[in-house]
């Protein structure tokens, strides 16, 4: 083999190594949006005083003085959220899934962004001064954070099924199985949450579905 030659097939692979190690960069960013969501939420319900996870949906750490915390966990485990949908637009190719699983994925990452973007409004007591039950009426930032949740909701159980559905297409039906298994159990938490006014119901299944998420990513990431 000539100088030449082998400079040459050494120019034309550099450019896939750039692709891989991008790809993997955004995967990794999808691995670990739901978990900084996740810890980040839970440490914040322990700690800030007045906030009762049984009583206040999640949203309402985005209020008080120090709702600053939760504005940026929603943007930045969104963007993560984001950029492990373009990963996995990357990686999916060939087969079912391709182009749904990172739109509906991607989604979820707008909607995580959407939701610190515009705040909840104050309500059921808190922050510690708050009247209690829902505010008398929404501003138009409390309007649109609703939007948030309900979309980042269905984008996701949509996804359980479309990836469930390209799992099995690749015979492994452990992962099929653990996606509707999440999706069924996610919404039936959900649901239960309002008859039972818990909202750490809802809290636990929205993240079995953020979890499962970024399970996808990691999987696909090895």
């Amino acid at each position: 083999m000539t100088a030449t030659t082998a400079a040459t097939r050494t120019a034309a692979a550099a450019p896939i190594t750039a692709v891989t190690a991008r790809t993997r960069a955004l995967l990794g960013a999808g691995t670990l949006a739901a978990p900084l969501f996740v810890v980040t939420v839970v440490a914040q319900e322990l700690t800030r005083a007045g906030f009762d996870p049984k009583k206040h949906p999640l949203s309402l750490l985005s209020t008080g003085d120090l709702g600053w915390i939760q504005i940026t966990t929603f943007v930045i485990a969104g963007l993560l959220a984001f950029a492990g949908a373009v990963g996995l637009r990357r990686v999916l190719r060939p087969g079912r899934a391709e182009k749904w699983g990172p739109i509906l994925i991607g989604a979820y990452g707008i909607a995580l962004i959407w939701g610190g973007v515009f705040v909840a409004d104050p309500a059921f007591g808190y922050p510690i001064g708050t009247p209690e039950g829902a505010p008398p009426s929404m501003t138009w930032h409390g309007a649109l954070h609703g939007i948030a949740p309900a979309a980042a909701s269905v984008a996701l159980l949509i996804a359980c099924v479309v990836f469930a559905r390209r799992f099995a297409a690749e015979r492994r039906f452990g992962w099929a199985r653990y996606s509707i298994g999440t999706g069924v159990v996610g919404l039936a938490l959900t649901i239960a949450s309002f008859p039972a006014a818990d909202y750490r119901l809802m809290f636990v299944g929205g993240a079995l579905i953020w979890l499962w998420a970024s399970a996808v990513c990691a999987d696909r990431l090895r």
